[in-house]
């Protein structure tokens, strides 16, 4: 299922507490077994006028809190493990809109996902190391399985750093599995579901990310991140309406295909002994008619050992789709039509702060407590959708050596 959150929640998770893992020279002649668990709680509420359910127009009030469980085992310095588990409990003003009941089961819905992990280092060669991951996603609506491959080359000076990833979801876009109801079916708008609108209820989704970290000088770090992502399938959210503008009524359709090429740049500057800054801009294009750009900046200032402050900023806009038309404005002679503005021309900022706390116990403790971290921030769309976004992040280790 498509929603907007997911990719606001994907940022703040992933993002929002560092720009990368620190990297160890040389490897310990004993056998360490050390855990890294990571326990992030995120809220996401947002409003808005332009629900796609409702054909452009309606409420867009979403609501998520999403508990997250991040497991790292490093069994000795050559293998390790990774387990990622959460829910997403969503309740969702637009989603009770598909029909005309206002209470029924599809304002609040639920998403659980687990990713389970493998990486091993080169034996002859530590700088080289490949992995693997499985992944399964489940809610109503959806029911999601993928996995991704990885490759991570080290130069031999430890100064640049090249790493692949290709990822593969499979997407089942029919309704009922947490409900009980069977068959499992396709859920259109309620006033459209007198004909099957689709013939197929599968989305298949491929992306190729590769990156290039090179050390510039002992205060710069540079990194190139090309992509490209390829979808094919049902990419329709077949619950979304399109009114026309004689009036009538259809369930949006997109094209069957979609081509996505991102281009990423990042540079981190150390200034001084207190500051990062960390900026970073983006080119998308697709062939649907989207260009976007995106420019991000974060400044972390170490007020003390322990305490770090990281206000940030990010700008993004983009063209619309092609087969974009506000509410009541499609054309009957177009083959494609939607009323997403996640598909309309618009701009975004995005504004917050992030406090993270350090040095929590002593790292000679079997757990301690590595860090804690706080992060808010604001969203606004020039289309009038805004949410506000919190995460709380605890990060502990535990070691333990062999005898």
């Amino acid at each position: 299922m498509k929603k907007k959150y997911i990719v606001f929640g994907l940022f703040t998770v992933s993002s929002a507490f560092g720009f990368s893992q620190p990297i160890v020279n040389g490897y310990p002649k004993k056998k360490i077994s050390k855990s890294s668990i990571q326990i992030v709680y995120a809220q996401y509420l947002q409003d808005g006028n332009h629900s796609a359910i409702t054909g452009g127009t309606g409420t867009e009030k979403l609501q998520v809190y999403a508990p997250e469980l991040s497991i790292q085992l490093e069994v000795d310095s050559l293998n390790s493990y990774s387990v990622d588990a959460g829910i997403d409990v969503i309740s969702s003003a637009s989603m009770d809109n598909i029909d005309f009941v206002k209470s029924s089961a599809s304002k609040l819905s639920n998403r659980a996902y687990l990713t389970a992990g493998y990486e091993r280092k080169g034996k002859q060669n530590r700088n080289l190391s490949f992995g693997g991951k499985g992944y399964f996603s489940i809610e109503s609506a959806y029911l999601s399985l993928g996995g991704t491959l990885s490759l991570n080359i080290m130069s031999q000076n430890k100064s640049g750093e090249f790493s692949a990833e290709l990822e593969g979801y499979f997407d089942d876009l029919r309704w009922g599995r947490l409900n009980g109801e069977h068959p499992l079916q396709l859920v259109y708008p309620a006033e459209l579901r007198y004909r099957h609108w689709f013939d197929i209820y599968r989305r298949e989704s491929y992306n190729l990310n590769l990156s290039w970290q090179q050390t510039i000088n002992r205060r710069m770090v540079l990194a190139f991140l090309p992509g490209l992502s390829y979808q094919q399938g049902l990419l329709s959210t077949p619950y979304h309406r399109v009114f026309f503008k004689d009036s009538s009524l259809k369930v949006e359709n997109i094209p069957r295909t979609r081509l996505k090429i991102p281009l990423g740049i990042q540079l981190n500057s150390f200034i001084a002994d207190r500051y990062i800054l960390r900026s970073y801009y983006r080119f998308y294009w697709d062939d649907f008619g989207i260009r976007a750009h995106t420019l991000s900046l974060e400044l972390a200032v170490k007020i003390n050992p322990a305490f770090t402050l990281t206000p940030l900023l990010r700008w993004y806009t983009q063209t619309g789709a092609s087969f974009f038309k506000p509410y009541r404005e499609a054309d009957l002679e177009q083959v494609f039509y939607s009323s997403d503005y996640d598909l309309s021309a618009f701009s975004s900022y995005e504004a917050g702060i992030e406090a993270r706390f350090a040095g929590f116990g002593s790292a000679a403790h079997p757990v301690h407590l590595n860090s804690l971290g706080l992060r808010y921030s604001f969203y606004k769309r020039s289309d009038g959708l805004y949410a506000h976004m919190l995460t709380l992040l605890l990060d502990l280790d535990t070691r333990k050596k062999d005898r």
